[in-house]
């Protein structure tokens, strides 16, 4: 096994925030609920990116800030319609989940 650190995000609706996911390029790997009506907690990846999504009240900040690395922030850019903008160490554009959640995503520069 590798070792890995894993973000958990505050999400009021994980279907909701599946979806908005998927169009970042992460995949819903599985959902678990301690019983049916409570809330979810998901992991979603893409590639050996992994994240979790919790609708559990005091697992996570809203408004929290992360960092994902790609390696074609035009790509990514291109479906948020969201320009890049360079910086010295990469370009890169910030996006807001429906939850507030805030994630820098960049190509690193060479």
């Amino acid at each position: 096994m590798d070792e890995e650190v894993i973000p958990v995000l505050y999400v009021e609706d994980a279907s909701a925030a599946v979806a908005w996911y998927t169009r970042l390029g992460f995949t819903e790997q599985w959902e678990h609920r301690f019983e049916p009506g409570l809330p979810a907690f998901v992991e979603v990846a893409r590639g050996p990116v992994r994240l979790f999504l919790s609708e559990h009240q005091g697992d996570a900040r809203p408004g929290t800030l992360i960092y994902l690395r790609v390696r074609d922030i035009d790509a990514v850019a291109a479906e948020f319609g969201v320009p890049p903008v360079s910086a010295p160490w990469a370009r890169e554009i910030e996006l807001q989940d429906p939850d507030g959640n805030r994630l820098r995503v960049g190509t690193p520069a060479h």
